[in-house]
């Protein structure tokens, strides 16, 4: 039997970093910034350092599973607060602690000047703890308060900055647009809940043959389908996938070490960890699995498109966050759970390294975002330069480098997929590396490399003297070390961590007994193996190989088009216009949302309100029977006069009446 990790030891993963939260968050002004950023970066330190001694312990074979706190039994349903550590749990601890280490060091330099700089730290060091509450439950009601909680303390740092309308109407979208999410996902949960009678993550996948022979009452779906769709849909809120994903590149509104925190490596990836966990579940359903798919290859895509033509620095990283999201979602859909977690975990370090480096880039250039305005940095920020450099070639999956390992084994997991829709999907993730690959040097190129466009900004966005809002001069500069120190960092598992964790997480036993899949119903793994023992020889195939020439024919086609001819994306835009307004547009879905559903949603409410609540609740059953009342008083009121003759009056007409009506039939009678 494996030998069972130290429950106090698990208890000081999130603990700390809470505890960090508390004394930021309730005594920020007693201990001062200084004090803020020490006892929060302490206990995020504290956190990775046992996330770290947890996953050598997993990786010697220990395990732990089991409830720490009991909170309440309802018949046979136990709600309770428990641990489920394995292969996957403690990757997603290290990962999500080391990447909140990294930012929380960072902000000390971005945020050195914020009037909110202990309730930041506060923030991110809460939104830690929710997060590997998350990852470490083993019951549902666990995973759903830590769902709702990165998505709260989410809301408060997108509109961190909550003086700006832009800021405050981000984070309310965010909130909304994960509302719709959530209620798919609860109605997952609830279903789980009525049917296995359990909330716990083995007893369900125990009972798991139990319902995928059980039908969807009133129809003629299967269950587990119904569940699993509704579990995904909760997952495409959290992770950003369409038509769930327009939260995503408002959020930028917020500072930007938030960005890499939530918004690319940790909160974003909760619905991908999700579903990995739920594979016992997703396995027995190929529709949920083809519905999975084909919106993972629609994000993956379509998503990539839209990133050609953005303009902020910000803007262009998170909508690569979305496409490598839906990367993540394709293989997922093809049951190779264990690759999109391995892209997860590099895309982690890599995304979170281009986040930051554009935030670096910001300070650098005095708070100007738009890329337009930039040119020649390499020559003022050498770090910030060579840094996002080796954060770009990940992204695009250059050989060698870590993004090429885990990107590649999706490609190959998707080709070797038989589901109905593998071959849109297949379609859609090769063309997205030539679509990734130009749009992230596009970014690269205009920021690093060119003339100087930052003296003559052809784009202001600062007041007519070429100063920004804070006054500075327009010269860049390389950020302080407390900025570049988290970008090396990054920068180093960008490069290795692929090749030195592929064998094991893909052919190796790391995830064993955390995923399950179905191999002789779905065979796409067995192609992602034959590569995955071999870092080494996978890379050098790479070079050879479709994908490489795309993302190479991406990165020379940026080239071109921003170095050595920009007339030609010039004339490419005036020519292709129309295409142009519809991609600014973000497909009109921000435009169907704000006046098709937000406007009949209004109008629905603003009928309930004046027809429900003013006419029917208010116009009849308050005020109308107030007015019944009213009206039957006032005649009463007439009746009771105070004088003796009219009540004898009364009383003898009252008598009359009495004795006509039981007498009348007697007299008709007689009458007769």
């Amino acid at each position: 039997m494996a030998a069972s990790i130290s429950q106090n030891l698990l208890l000081a993963v999130p603990l700390a970093p809470l505890a960090g939260a508390v004394l930021a968050g309730l005594f920020g002004r007693t201990i001062g910034r200084r004090g803020a950023h020490t006892v929060t970066i302490l206990g995020v330190l504290v956190s990775f350092l046992c996330s770290a001694l947890v996953l050598a312990e997993v990786l010697a074979g220990a395990r732990f599973e089991g409830t720490v706190y009991e909170w309440m039994v309802i018949g046979k349903l136990k709600m309770e607060v428990g641990f489920l550590v394995d292969g996957l749990s403690a990757m997603m601890m290290c990962v999500v602690s080391f990447v909140s280490l990294m930012v929380h060091i960072y902000t000390i330099g971005y945020m050195a000047q914020d009037d909110g700089y202990q309730r930041f730290f506060a923030y991110i060091s809460l939104f830690t703890f929710s997060m590997l509450m998350l990852v470490m439950s083993n019951n549902f009601l666990q995973l759903f308060f830590g769902w709702e909680a990165v998505g709260l303390v989410s809301y408060l740092l997108i509109g961190f900055w909550y003086k700006r309308p832009t800021a405050v109407f981000a984070n309310m979208k965010a909130f909304l647009v994960n509302r719709v999410g959530d209620f798919g996902f609860i109605l997952g949960i609830g279903l789980i809940a009525a049917y296995a009678g359990t909330l716990h993550y083995g007893e369900t996948f125990a009972k798991a043959g139990e319902l995928a022979r059980l039908g969807f009452p009133g129809q003629d779906w299967q269950l587990i389908t119904v569940i699993c769709i509704c579990l995904f849909i909760g997952a495409m809120g959290k992770s950003a996938q369409v038509p769930l994903h327009v939260w995503l590149p408002d959020s930028m509104e917020g500072p930007t070490p938030i960005s890499a925190l939530i918004h690319a490596a940790t909160m974003v990836t909760a619905g991908i960890f999700m579903v990995a966990r739920m594979s016992p579940l997703f396995e027995l359903s190929d529709t949920a699995l083809n519905f999975v798919l084909v919106i993972g290859a629609v994000t993956a895509l379509f998503m990539g498109f839209l990133g050609i033509i953005q303009n902020d620095i910000k803007r262009v990283v998170a909508y690569s966050t979305l496409s490598q999201l839906g990367y993540m979602t394709v293989a997922l859909g093809v049951s190779a759970y264990s690759v999109a977690v391995f892209h997860l975990m590099t895309h982690a370090f890599f995304k979170a390294l281009l986040f930051l480096g554009a935030g670096s880039v910001i300070i650098g250039m005095h708070h100007d975002q738009d890329i337009r305005n930039m040119g020649g940095l390499r020559r003022y920020m050498p770090i910030t330069w060579i840094t996002s450099l080796v954060g770009s070639l990940a992204l695009i999956g250059t050989p060698f480098f870590s993004g090429f390992y885990s990107k590649d084994s999706i490609i190959l997991a998707t080709s070797a997929s038989t589901l109905p829709a593998a071959g849109f999907a297949s379609f859609a993730v090769v063309a997205g590396v030539f679509v990734t690959a130009f749009y992230s040097f596009r970014m690269y190129f205009l920021v690093f490399h060119g003339e100087e466009r930052f003296r003559h900004k052809p784009h202001p966005s600062a007041d007519d003297h070429g100063h920004d809002a804070h006054g500075h001069a327009h010269e860049p500069h390389e950020s302080p070390w407390v900025v570049w120190l988290p970008l090396v960092l990054l920068a180093l598992p960008s490069v290795v961590i692929g090749a030195m964790t592929m064998a094991p997480m893909l052919s190796g036993d790391f995830f064993k007994g955390a995923i399950a899949i179905d191999a002789t119903r779905h065979a796409a793994m067995s192609e992602v193996v034959k590569h995955a023992g071999d870092p080494m020889g996978m890379a050098m195939h790479g070079l050879v190989t479709l994908p490489f020439w795309l993302a190479l024919a991406g990165v020379v086609t940026a080239w071109v088009f921003y170095l050595k001819a920009p007339s030609i994306p010039a004339a490419i835009d005036r020519a292709l216009s129309p295409l142009r307004t519809v991609l600014e547009n973000k497909y009109y879905m921000d435009w169907f949302n704000e006046h098709v559903l937000a406007a009949g949603a209004r109008r629905l409410g603003l009928g309930l309100w004046k027809g429900g609540d003013v006419a029917v609740i208010d116009g009849v059953l308050i005020d109308g029977s107030a007015r019944t009342v009213g009206v039957v008083a006032g005649l009463l009121r007439r009746v009771q006069t105070g004088h003796i003759y009219w009540y004898a009056l009364t009383m003898i007409l009252g008598i009359f009446g009495f004795l006509t009506w039981r007498l009348w039939p007697f007299l008709s009678g007689l009458v007769r």
